[in-house]
């Protein structure tokens, strides 16, 4: 059961990928012929097998393609492949190496940037194709797109990623140095699933009924020493092992990074994300790259950016406990497909000729044009944290206060790895039934004595809140290694407490992700929790929060707090941790105010 609600999750993002914006479409409709389970080598020999949905006409069309690890025959594939095709487009959808139909093995990220460039060339081939080959999905779909790009095919002309990553260490395997347990291991075990009946078919001592990969919630602390034993790990997901083992921003993750690769990117791209998106940070990061580090001035000024609400979280009106209204349904379908390759590939000037930024923006429901990401008008707030002077400021219960603080107590509190901070809503992805995602009322965990809580005064009057948000901070603890966390919190005046944004910090990767290093207990050090960003108005009345502590599980790793290798170590203790803020140690929450008047909703 777990597999297919993990496949579904995934899936949804493309069945809805995002509407067109109003404007004007090529209009011409084509019959459709289908031809299914096309062959194509690889310059390693490996077939890789395409169903190929053509115009029934003569003449050349441009061609888009997907390649998938998700099934090409699928119903959420074939449907906006043959509707693409009617439009005038010649639609391939491959499935990739090691998945489903095609040959090989399948390890993620490794083969895509050759078998992508392989699969380019030959579709830009096709009798039927004009030369100019786009692509689309969301996902991994997307870091197919991704890792195709950096590998500058000839052929390849432009891309629409939605909902993916820029880099796959930091933002797809681990955050801010902290493994994205609930994540990793449920996208895991579901790729695991196929793999384990092609190696059924390949070999006769089957592991039928063996638990693949372990659940979140599977009780140990050792997340390396699986249930069904290390041989069955590295025969169905050796990369999953491979993640374990390079923790740090090492060689092994620059080989694919994105990140890295920005100024070998030549072609614009089209890139989707979404509020509460798992991979939220990877979209902004590849727009805002290639727009500064593209190989060419045609990628440069070619980036596009939209960003909705859910992504991998969820699509429509109402997402997680949230009803975002009619607006919230303004981008769906793949008409977003047709309306960016027409406007790419035939000319047609609609929105996309126009607009490089839309923003949908929570607290008003609507959507914002921008001139760029992050918007230019946004003015750099810190709202400094404040002790609350009551009895029970070492818990927290402060204030957050455009005044800087003087002289002021710290707070402290007790992060038990045994008794994490239990994940509520947020960025999730893939299993629904057990954790669900989006916003959701976070009063439950801000009761807790180890969440620190920090409060605005209720709002006078409207504040839009859309950018980058960061906390910056001074902190203890009594431990060698810990995590901090922190959380944007909008409560509303009934004191519903809705998640905004979120991020964390493992202490050892404080200075460099490829170079930790341990802390001295009891020593004060400066450091910064990405937060991601948001878009929202805070509405007159509300109170904006800040929530502080040191676990977010099992969205991320506990920490064990001994400097310990994390995935085979079962020891842990117990941190106490102090955040300061005072004359000397201002810690912050800062925010991308937009000035009152400076955008208006499209």
């Amino acid at each position: 059961m777990i597999q297919r609600r993990v496949l579904c999750a995934i899936l949804a993002i493309y069945a809805v990928v995002l509407t067109a914006p109003h404007g004007v479409r090529a209009q011409q409709s084509y019959a459709v012929i289908t031809q299914n389970g096309v062959p194509m080598k690889t310059r390693d020999g490996v077939t890789l097998y395409s169903d190929i949905y053509r115009p029934k006409a003569d003449g050349k069309f441009p061609v888009i393609l997907m390649r998938t690890p998700y099934d090409k025959s699928v119903g959420w594939a074939a449907a906006p492949a043959y509707q693409i095709a009617t439009h005038g487009y010649v639609v391939v959808v491959q499935d990739v190496r090691g998945r489903y139909t095609s040959e090989g093995d399948w390890y993620p990220f490794r083969h895509e940037s050759n078998d992508g460039y392989d699969t380019i060339e030959w579709a830009a081939a096709l009798p039927s194709s004009n030369g100019k080959v786009g692509m689309m999905g969301g996902s991994y779909v997307g870091a197919t797109q991704m890792l195709s790009a950096i590998a500058h095919p000839p052929h390849l002309a432009g891309i629409c990623p939605v909902v993916t990553a820029s880099n796959y260490h930091d933002g797809w395997t681990y955050q801010g140095g902290a493994l994205e347990q609930w994540f990793d291991q449920n996208w895991t075990t579901q790729l695991a699933t196929n793999t384990m009946w092609r190696w059924i078919a390949k070999n006769t001592n089957a592991l039928l009924g063996a638990p693949v990969l372990p659940l979140t919630h599977y009780p140990t602390f050792n997340y390396a020493s699986l249930p069904a034993g290390p041989d069955a790990t590295a025969q169905l997901a050796p990369y999953y092992l491979d993640w374990l083992a390079h923790p740090d921003y090492d060689g092994y993750w620059k080989q694919w990074s994105i990140e890295e690769h920005f100024s070998d990117i030549q072609i614009p791209a089209l890139h989707i994300g979404g509020w509460y998106d798992i991979f939220l940070a990877g979209t902004l990061r590849n727009y805002m790259g290639i727009k500064a580090h593209g190989a060419t001035d045609e990628a440069r000024k070619g980036q596009r950016l939209l960003v909705q609400i859910g992504g991998h979280a969820g699509f429509g009106r109402r997402i997680g406990d949230v009803e975002f209204g009619d607006d919230a349904l303004k981008f769906t379908s793949t008409d977003v497909v047709l309306a960016w390759y027409d406007y790419l590939f035939k000319g047609v000037q609609n929105e996309f000729a126009t607009v490089p930024v839309r923003i949908f923006v929570m607290g008003e429901n609507k959507y914002h044009q921008e001139s760029d990401w992050p918007p230019p008008e946004n003015k750099l707030t810190r709202y400094y944290l404040h002790s609350s002077g009551s009895a029970n400021s070492l818990r927290g219960d402060g204030g957050l206060s455009l005044t800087p603080p003087k002289k002021e107590t710290p707070d402290k509190f007790t992060y038990d790895p045994a008794n994490p901070v239990p994940t509520i809503g947020g960025s999730l992805c893939c299993d629904a039934a057990h954790y669900e995602p989006g916003p959701r009322d976070q009063r439950a965990v801000e009761n807790r004595n180890d969440v620190l809580v920090y409060s605005t005064k209720p709002l006078a009057e409207d504040m839009e809140v859309t950018g980058p948000v960061t906390f910056e901070l001074w902190a203890s603890s009594s431990a060698v290694d810990t995590d901090f966390t922190a959380k944007l919190v909008d409560v509303s005046p009934g004191g519903f407490a809705m998640n905004l944004t979120d991020g964390v910090l493992r202490m050892r990767y404080r200075d460099s992700q490829e170079k930790p290093e341990l802390m001295n207990p009891d020593q004060i050090y400066k450091i910064s929790v990405d937060l991601w960003a948001t878009g929202n108005v805070f509405k007159k009345g509300h109170i904006l929060r800040l929530e502080v502590s040191s676990s977010n599980f099992p969205r991320f790793d506990r920490n064990l707090n001994t400097g310990a290798d994390q995935a085979t170590s079962r020891e842990f203790v117990s941190a106490t941790n102090m955040i300061l803020h005072d004359a000397e140690h201002p810690s912050a929450l800062l925010l991308p105010v937009i000035p009152a008047g400076a955008a208006a909703p499209r």
